[in-house]
């Protein structure tokens, strides 16, 4: 009889692993200050009573998952919720349809910028729980708002909303970086579900990679000497791809698709067409790894005696998040006192990670992607489990404390220039700001 379920001892492995590791897990206690403790408990309680707010984001959204770049009922919904509130939001921000953008504070002083993501999947919807997204982000800055509408003196600075669409598979985040989303920002914060809380935990740099074989087509029988078979170049390149990942680091991922490869078996194919995604845990060894892709692409042609198109990345690549610690730290004290105990970085696998358009962001400015807990330890992102979690009670508690995390942060931000100059030292230290459009070129 053949098997095809697939075997879950290795997940088995892993999750004894992690409940051991985080038997022992001790997240270093923050340095800093962060902002004066009656300041933080009122923004804390402005969020505790946009409960039915955030409860009404979180179920709207999930009950109309819309795609990358479609989401118009979601952005005009969390428009609308903004208004509501006394806060004028700009819809179509960036020269993106489905973007938002709204500010408040000084012109002078610190700037944060906290985000939210309202796009779905297909198919499944918000399978990767980005209505949770909307909340914590909508949440925090209304609180914000609100404590500074009682009194402009409360904190210095600027907050940035921004409703950033189409996370999943075109890095909306990166297209609207590059007109201008994040000139004169000088952090950022976000936070996403996930099955616990985690501080930090590795994301993954993607890149798109399209490769078109352009043959010549013959009779497969009665001349198939006078044809160049585009489809035995694709399979080549497939396996060599194949061939490839035993030489790769553990956390590197790279998974292929042929989308075209002739249409009738009495036809030698004279086009095949290749897409994959590309994924490695540092900048460096993405752009290493771009570059086997192509000596392999190249490879299968020559064997073949056909033409190739290298093509990458049609929409922005994204980089891996470079997580500022010192942000990292007044995250995790504010999740402390949502009675959460987010779990530092190492006690999860590396090996299970996926990517965000997030890190273009975290490698022009400092900033922070820690997980909070919505679904039980073994479901996973991206499935159909995770899409109903989404929509469940623990959703609504996990978009009310991740508000509350972002409130706190972004205020502990502007309150305190020890830590303010703590993230830029560090920042500065990791490399400072990558030029990411010509990164790859």
């Amino acid at each position: 009889m053949t098997r095809i379920t697939p075997s879950t001892a290795y997940l088995n492995q892993l999750d004894a692993e992690t409940t051991r590791r985080m038997q022992t897990a001790q997240t270093p206690e923050s340095p800093f200050a962060g902002a004066p403790a009656g300041l933080a408990a009122a923004v804390e309680a402005r969020v505790d009573a946009l409960a039915d707010d955030l409860n009404e984001v979180v179920h709207t959204l999930h009950k109309d998952p819309e795609t990358a770049y479609e989401e118009h009922r979601s952005a005009a919904f969390l428009a609308d919720l903004l208004h509501r509130h006394g806060i004028q939001a700009e819809l179509g921000a960036h020269g993106v349809p489905t973007a938002l953008r709204a500010e408040i504070g000084s012109g002078e002083g610190p700037a944060i910028a906290v985000l939210s993501e309202y796009d779905a999947l297909p198919e499944v919807g918000h399978a990767c729980g980005h209505n949770v997204i909307a909340a914590t982000g909508v949440g925090a800055f209304i609180a914000l708002a609100q404590t500074l509408g009682e009194n402009p003196e409360a904190f210095p600075g600027r907050v940035v909303f921004l409703g950033t669409p189409a996370e999943e598979g075109h890095s909306g985040k990166e297209v609207l970086a590059r007109n201008g989303a994040f000139d004169g920002v000088d952090a950022a914060i976000m936070v996403h579900p996930y099955a616990m809380d985690l501080s930090e935990q590795v994301w993954l740099g993607r890149r798109l990679l399209t490769v078109t074989f352009s043959g010549v087509a013959a009779h497969a029988s009665a001349q198939p000497f006078m044809g160049r078979n585009a489809l035995d170049a694709a399979s080549l390149a497939y396996t060599g791809i194949g061939l490839l990942r035993q030489q790769l680091s553990p956390a590197d991922r790279v998974h292929a698709i042929i989308t075209e490869g002739g249409q009738r078996p009495s036809v030698i194919p004279e086009k095949a067409v290749l897409k994959l995604y590309a994924r490695s845990k540092y900048p460096e060894s993405l752009k290493d790894l771009s570059s086997r892709l192509e000596d392999i692409a190249a490879g299968a042609a020559l064997m073949t005696g056909t033409a190739v198109d290298i093509s990458w990345d049609e929409h922005p690549p994204s980089l891996p998040v470079r997580t500022n610690s010192a942000l990292t730290g007044r995250w995790v004290a504010a999740q402390q006192r949502r009675g959460r105990s987010p779990l530092p970085a190492g006690v999860v696998s590396e090996t299970i990670a996926a990517s965000t358009d997030f890190g273009n962001v975290s490698y022009r400015i400092p900033g922070i992607h820690p997980l909070i807990g919505i679904a039980p330890a073994d479901v996973a992102l991206h499935t159909r489990a995770f899409a109903e979690a989404a929509g469940s009670p623990a959703a609504e508690s996990g978009a009310l404390d991740g508000a509350a995390g972002l409130a706190l942060t972004a205020l502990d931000y502007l309150c305190d220039p020890e830590l303010r100059g703590a993230v830029a030292r560090e920042f500065a230290d990791a490399g400072g700001p990558v030029d990411v459009p010509a990164y790859f070129d």
